[in-house]
């Protein structure tokens, strides 16, 4: 589900924020009144810091109360977007290790606040909601996923529909659009939740290994009679040992990628985990073929 969940989703939208001149002893009443650790710095409307209980604490150890907000705010404020996926959050919560984000508009706006607790309770909210869906889908006899229906009117003895995406590489800007569009796309052809879910993980990790190490490719999706296959495909440079590749927490993963908060190296390894089939072909420095097969039925 942090693959399919936004931030925007699960974020706290009534945002308590103070103003850079207000005093930190204002600051701890603001925060005694409405409970909370943390609050965006706000001036003339744009973000400008974040000021967090520990600089409260230190403030008051140090005898500064009398002192302005902007003085002991952190200026370098990682931020999210609202249109975020959770993976995305998690892996920033995960490098540096902050209590709260705050979330942007792509217009800069402040539009709100997540922290952990923010996205554990947006996961069970959505897990509840999926279980109750899954089981209303779900055929009780057989427990098996409800492929595309319109199939069934098909006198042919195969037939497929196909999508084609491209992916641009050395960048992570639109890192999860192909895996979304192809999600939205399967999913008004009927394809049930359980195994949508599959296919958008394994496609956002094989989007993301593109993006991150390639200069660029294409995934294409064949929606068939028995299953969907999807292929993803670059130019290069290949894989110089794909045994170890495949080792969860092995991960060649460029700076640019690692200071996203990208490149665990878990990424081949939950393909595998969610493809019926997978089948891996390499060479460098031509590229590398990826197939990952699904079954309607099991």
């Amino acid at each position: 589900m942090v693959y399919e969940i936004t931030v925007g989703e699960v974020m706290t939208s009534d945002v308590v924020t103070v103003n850079p001149d207000q005093l930190m002893s204002e600051l701890r009443i603001i925060m005694r009144d409405n409970r909370i650790s943390g609050t965006p710095v706000v001036e003339y409307g744009k973000l400008i810091g974040m000021i967090s209980i520990e600089d409260l604490i230190t403030a008051l150890s140090d005898n500064n109360m009398a002192t302005p907000i902007r003085t002991k705010m952190a200026n370098n404020v990682q931020c999210l977007y609202e249109d975020e996926h959770l993976i995305d959050c998690i892996a920033k919560f995960s490098k540096y290790g902050y209590t709260r984000y705050p979330v942007l508009s792509r217009e800069g706006e402040l539009v709100g606040i997540i922290t952990k607790g923010n996205i554990v309770e947006g996961l069970l909210k959505k897990l509840e909601i999926a279980y109750e869906q899954t089981e209303k889908k779900v055929d009780a006899a057989h427990h098996r996923p409800i492929g595309p229906r319109f199939f069934e009117d098909f006198s042919a003895d195969e037939a497929s529909i196909i999508c084609k995406y491209h992916v641009v590489g050395q960048t992570l800007k639109d890192a999860g659009k192909v895996a979304s569009d192809l999600k939205q796309v399967l999913k008004k052809l009927g394809i049930d939740q359980p195994l949508l879910r599959k296919i958008g993980v394994a496609t956002y990790e094989a989007e993301i290994n593109i993006a991150s190490y390639t200069q660029g490719g294409e995934i294409q999706a064949s929606v068939g009679k028995q299953g969907i296959i999807v292929e993803a495909v670059d130019n290069g440079p290949g894989i110089p040992d794909i045994e170890l590749a495949m080792q969860p927490g092995y991960s060649t993963a460029p700076e640019w990628v690692r200071s996203l908060g990208f490149g665990a190296g878990m990424g081949l390894a939950n393909i595998k985990k969610c493809a019926d089939e997978m089948d891996l072909r390499s060479s460098v420095p031509e590229g590398t073929h990826l197939s990952m097969r699904f079954n309607y039925w099991h």
